[in-house]
């Protein structure tokens, strides 16, 4: 029975002697992926203003495409 015991007791000791190797490369490569993350950052921080300054502009010429569409409206309606 103590056999037995003992190589269930090996084969948990493999697992996690395996487990333990696994968990280093998972925190090698999540290290990895901050440091590239990090450079990503700031250069989409850089594009999404660029983004929204663009989007604001766009806003402005479909609100005054809009505007014009309704004066055109109220005119051919004679309201004005």
């Amino acid at each position: 029975m103590s056999e037995t015991i003992d190589a269930r007791v090996a084969v948990l000791e493999q697992i996690a002697r395996d487990n333990t190797a696994g968990l280093a490369d998972i925190r090698l490569e999540l290290r990895e992926l901050r440091t590239e993350l990090k450079g990503l950052r700031s250069d989409m921080r850089d594009d999404f203003r660029l983004l929204l300054s663009r989007q604001d502009r766009h806003f402005y010429w479909l609100l005054a495409a809009i505007a014009a569409v309704l004066g055109v409206m109220a005119h051919g309606f004679h309201w004005i």
